[in-house]
């Protein structure tokens, strides 16, 4: 076997690659041209301008789709900011945080512990209160005058694991502040996400907010080409192939990152298949592993409220076809606990779970307003039918199967 295995990477070493450089492909890369964004470049330019004069800018929210450019977008006009600044000498500092991150920022006292950290303080990952490391920021932060924007990437989920109250104390630092700023500039997935937080919380922002369109197959066409450029040796990618990369990724909401992946992913295949170029076949291919892989792994690895949760959505749809709504999903999850043995949540709970599955794709459900009698939720499931009858099977063997 040792044997054989050595034959295998000498043939791959022997073989050229149909990559020049993969990593153009990535999520980590950042481009030096942005295209597309020239608009929401500009205007975010503006509102964050008056930190270099050592003013506060306002507060900023970003929204858009996955994939629509709103962190690549705004890492790349904070770095043109701090080389300005730093040439310049102005006392600016951008702090960016992932908030998806656990042990970062799943908690206020994570968050503020990482800020603090970002001057160079030194602080446990626990054990003192969360008033004393505000407090360790506060007088870090004052020490030097400086303006801070902090950028806080996937906000929402911050506030799902922390509370809104975060916020709330973020935003009023600026009174106890004399010589320094804090500027805070969110990004998230979630057009509606403010529309829930608590109105103190909401009038302490005073936020602009900027809207991320899709991008639509053209553009992503063009996003493509230049990165295909960069990315294959010539030759590699066949006519047509940049155009269905485009199509599939324009069906997905403009998502300019799940097109690169299907491209790099194709690519991968071909080479797999000891192939000379990238074909059409070879899109279709990717396609079906990025979304097997992606949406498989995602309901794996949930925990079991999610996963009854959704399991409580396919039941239903499995008797009434079409759309449903979060009520009708929540008594079908109550009876669903009582039978597998789990306790179950609050019905705002499981309202925030099927959020979250129509913000991973896996679910469709639309807001829908009923006056002063509330909102729910339309919901419709977001999966090929081979997926549906794969991640059925998943959430029966891990809910309804004895241990």
């Amino acid at each position: 076997m040792t044997k054989t295995l050595n034959n295998l990477f000498e043939k791959f070493l022997e073989r050229k690659s149909l990559f020049k450089d993969k990593s153009r492909l990535q999520a980590a890369y950042h481009p030096q041209n942005i295209l597309h964004r020239n608009d929401q470049i500009e205007l975010i330019a503006k509102i964050l301008a008056p930190s270099l004069r050592e003013e506060k800018p306002s507060n900023l929210f970003i929204y858009g789709k996955t994939g629509t450019g709103k962190t690549l977008t705004t890492q790349y006009i904070a770095n043109q900011m701090m080389e300005l600044s730093n040439t310049k000498k102005i006392p600016l500092k951008i702090f960016y945080i992932n908030c998806k991150l656990r042990r970062v920022a799943d908690t206020e006292y994570r968050l503020i512990a990482q800020l603090a950290r970002e001057f160079g303080k030194e602080i446990p990952p626990t054990g003192l209160p969360t008033d004393e490391v505000y407090n360790i920021f506060l007088k870090t932060l004052e020490s030097k005058k400086q303006n801070l924007i902090l950028v806080l990437d996937e906000i929402d989920q911050l506030i799902h694991k922390a509370g809104d109250e975060i916020i709330y104390n973020l935003t009023r630092i600026n009174s106890e502040l004399k010589n320094s700023k804090i500027t805070i500039l969110g990004i998230s997935n979630d057009l509606s996400f403010t529309n829930n937080l608590d109105p103190r919380v909401k009038s302490s922002l005073s936020e602009e907010e900027i809207v991320f369109p899709p991008y639509n197959a053209i553009q992503l066409q063009s996003i493509l080409k230049a990165r295909a450029k960069e990315s294959f040796n010539q030759g590699v990618v066949q006519q047509g192939v940049i155009e269905k990369c485009s199509a599939y990724a324009a069906r997905e909401h403009g998502d300019a990152r799940r097109a690169l992946e299907l491209l790099r992913v194709a690519g991968e295949i071909a080479e797999r298949n000891q192939q000379e170029t990238i074909n059409i076949t070879d899109i279709d291919e990717a396609e079906e592993k990025i979304e097997r892989d992606r949406f498989i792994d995602i309901v794996m690895t949930q925990p079991k409220q999610f996963q009854a949760t959704l399991y409580s959505i396919f039941e239903i749809l499995k008797k009434k076809k079409d759309s449903i709504f979060t009520g009708e999903v929540y008594d079908y999850y109550k009876t669903l606990c009582d039978h597998v043995g789990l306790r179950p949540l609050t019905q705002r709970r499981i309202s925030d779970i099927i959020g979250e599955l129509d913000m991973l794709g896996i679910i469709n459900a639309k807001v829908i307003s009923h006056g002063r009698f509330g909102r729910t939720r339309e919901i419709k499931l977001a999966l090929s039918p081979n997926l549906k009858i794969k991640i059925r099977k998943i959430l029966e063997e891990d809910l309804l199967s004895p241990n």
